[in-house]
């Protein structure tokens, strides 16, 4: 009996493998954050791109609040070009994480999504900070100037 599962024939393995093994240079879980977060030494810069309102609701302690659409070239030069980002949203239901990738990929940002977003993050049982104090004293520029650029800011 075939059904929506079976009517399409799986992948050979070996697609199936190359494909899953592509998958880690874009995504990572919540699970693998949390630990490289834990270890003091992540390797990362973990961004919110949440709106301000969502990242004082609750956020992954460390993260930068960095809404998708204010990620332009001059607010990210208070990092090095090789650094790595990865970003995440409100969760599964939610593509601003995907935005936000594309903006740094543009950029020439190297970047991976954390899947699930604060829905996975909860899901696993982690805490969220509150409040408005980010890991942006950890080399983000977050200043008045900035902070009034838009989506369509190109400093």
């Amino acid at each position: 009996m075939s059904n929506n599962v079976t009517s399409i024939a799986a992948a050979p393995s070996a697609d199936a493998l190359a494909h899953f093994e592509q998958l880690f240079r874009y995504e990572a879980d919540c699970w693998d954050v949390h630990d490289a977060l834990s270890s003091g030494r992540p390797g990362f810069v973990l961004l919110d791109v949440r709106s301000p309102e969502h990242f004082r609701k609750g956020h992954v302690a460390g993260a930068v609040s960095l809404p998708h659409g204010k990620i332009i070239a001059s607010r990210m030069s208070a990092w090095p070009p090789e650094t790595l980002f990865v970003v995440y949203c409100a969760g599964p239901h939610c593509n601003g994480a995907a935005r936000a990738a594309v903006r740094l990929s543009a950029l020439g940002r190297p970047v991976k999504i954390m899947i699930g977003g604060i829905t996975g993050w909860l899901d696993e049982a982690f805490a969220l900070a509150e409040g408005t104090e980010d890991g942006a004293r950890n080399g983000a520029k977050n200043d008045a100037e900035n902070d009034s650029e838009d989506e369509d800011g190109v400093r």
